[in-house]
Parts: C-alpha cells; structure tokens; sequence
C-alpha cells in the first residue's frame, strides 16, 4: 500500500507564492514520475507539472514560468513551488505518485485546496 500525504495549499492574494509538498511512504519498489494535478469546480482535472526519476520535467503551457517541480528521490518527495498567482491557479492540487517495476500504478494523495483571492 502506497501513502501520499501532502501539505502547504492555503489561501494567498494574487501575486502571491505558495509551496506545495508531497511525501510518499510505502512499498514503493521502483518510481518513474511524481507531480501534480488540479481540479478547478466545474472543470476536469489537469496536469500541473511532472517530474521524473531522471529529473526530466513538464509543465501546464498556464504554469510555465511561475511553477518551478522539483522532487528528492531519496526521501521519496516532490514539491511545487508556485508564484504569480493568479484567481485562475485556484483549485484543488493532488499529487499522484507513477510506481511499479513489472507492472505500474499510479497513487493519489486526498488534494489541497490553493485559493488564490483578494
């Protein structure tokens, strides 16, 4: 079983930053990519950024340039880093977890509210 636990979503002014992480524990034998999706009310969820073991990384064409991935594969962590908000950043973020070896899954933490509002 594969746990995601993540923390730092609030509510920040536009403008603002924010910093989100994401820790995975379990039995995790071998990582491809971590990162994170949102889901704004009324849309479908969206990929946020991706980073892989390699560090290879990718981003929403809406967050390039403002949201910076990284990720510590020893500590089995990844984080976001996000500035210049804008009211349209304003969703709910999970961080999802693409592991295996012989077969792959994908594990989901339970999401952070970001609300970006003055």
């Amino acid at each position: 079983q594969v746990h995601l636990v993540e923390s730092g979503g609030g509510l920040v002014q536009p403008g603002g930053s924010l910093r989100l992480s994401c820790a995975a524990s379990g039995s995790i034998l071998s990582i491809n990519a971590m990162g994170w999706y949102r889901q704004a009310p009324g849309k479908q969820r969206e990929l946020v950024a991706v980073i892989t073991t390699g560090g290879r990384t990718d981003y929403a064409d809406s967050v390039k340039g403002r949201f910076t991935i990284s990720r510590d594969n020893a500590k089995n962590t990844v984080a976001l880093e996000m500035n210049s908000l804008k009211p349209e950043d304003t969703a709910l973020y999970y961080c999802f977890l693409n592991y295996g070896g012989s077969n792959w899954y994908v594990a989901w933490g339970q999401g952070t509210q970001v609300t970006v509002s003055s």
